[in-house]
């Protein structure tokens, strides 16, 4: 893919440096959980899905008109691309507006840090490129002990909604089957990231846009806050979000731009607790502690591989990672 569409990391760090920016994208994805919590209130998960990605899919409309993008063309390209809108956005969207019928968005935003983890035993599996290290294996292992903290296993799940945790674990599942199959099919593309993920949420949006109609009825009213919390969500959570992280990979790198998933968690949760009045048990941000550090062990790469750096495999990684952000 081209990456001519990115700005320069000289231009972007002119108009705001790279660290406030990284700051601004931890905060957007952090709220995300709390605009969808406040969102299912009044709206069914499937209608505040469709919401976020029409209003997602605007921005980059938006931003591909400015750059004077193209969508890709190419039967096999937009086949591939709808799976990806699948795997990468309707599904984990609604996953989670579903669970945050019955869970804190605190915990929903716990459960997305476990997508590293997931990708890491898919990765095992589905890329051969891709070879356990003892330190990664580790990680693995750390990671699901801090799953099991968080659901406070040895209490038997007590007090806690298995369905509503099961569908966020899932949601968090679904993004790293999806990485691997844009790994697989879409890596090669000679579009660019703007023009394969404008397509993506276009084609994400018009999955929900069929599915909505059919399990659920048109809205009464638009109360003021869900009807913000759900536009939030899709301008600010999904369009501009991915905005900033592909200027953020362009200036300093995917490792340094992905540290962002570490700090998501924190947001989430500190914005339940403070903003939601979320009750929270000591097992919960101890679990989250255990499975940050797990994750961070899995993303945890040999030296020689970091001197292969300018290679085109990290460029193909770099692409399917920022697929799919919540």
């Amino acid at each position: 893919m081209s990456t001519g569409t990115m700005p320069s990391p000289a231009v972007a760090r002119r108009v705001l440096d790279w660290r406030l920016r990284f700051g601004v994208l931890s905060l957007v994805w952090g709220f995300s959980f709390l605009f969808m919590k406040v969102g299912t209130e009044s709206f069914a998960p499937f209608q505040v899905t469709l919401g976020r990605l029409a209003f997602g899919t605007a921005v980059l409309a938006v931003a591909m008109a400015v750059k004077r993008e193209r969508l890709p063309r190419g039967v096999r390209t937009w086949l591939h691309l709808t799976v990806a809108g699948f795997l990468l956005n309707a599904l984990p969207f609604s996953l989670f507006a579903f669970s945050e019928l019955t869970i804190p968005s605190s915990l929903a935003g716990i459960c997305n840090a476990t997508s590293p983890l997931w990708g890491m035993a898919l990765s095992l599996v589905a890329l051969s490129e891709d070879r356990p290290t003892r330190r990664r294996v580790a990680g693995l292992g750390i990671g699901f002990l801090g799953v099991l903290t968080v659901l406070g296993v040895w209490q038997g799940f007590h007090g806690l909604d298995v369905t509503g945790t099961a569908l966020a674990l899932l949601a968090s599942l679904s993004y790293p089957v999806g990485w691997i199959y844009v790994r697989r099919t879409l890596a090669g593309s000679r579009h660019s990231h703007l023009s394969l993920s404008g397509a993506q949420l276009l084609l994400a949006t018009l999955q929900l846009a069929v599915v909505t109609p059919l399990f659920t009825s048109v809205p009464a009213d638009f109360p003021l806050l869900p009807s913000l919390s759900v536009a939030a969500l899709g301008i600010l959570g999904t369009g501009l979000a991915f905005l900033i992280q592909y200027a953020l990979v362009a200036e300093v790198g995917p490792t340094t731009a992905q540290m962002v998933t570490y700090f998501t968690p924190v947001i989430a949760t500190a914005a339940g607790v403070v903003l939601l009045g979320e009750s929270l048990s000591w097992s919960t941000p101890v679990g989250a502690v255990i499975i940050l550090a797990g994750a961070a062990l899995t993303q945890a790469r040999p030296r020689t591989a970091k001197a292969s750096t300018t290679g085109s495999a990290p460029t193909r990684r770099t692409r399917v990672r920022q697929k799919a952000r919540v």
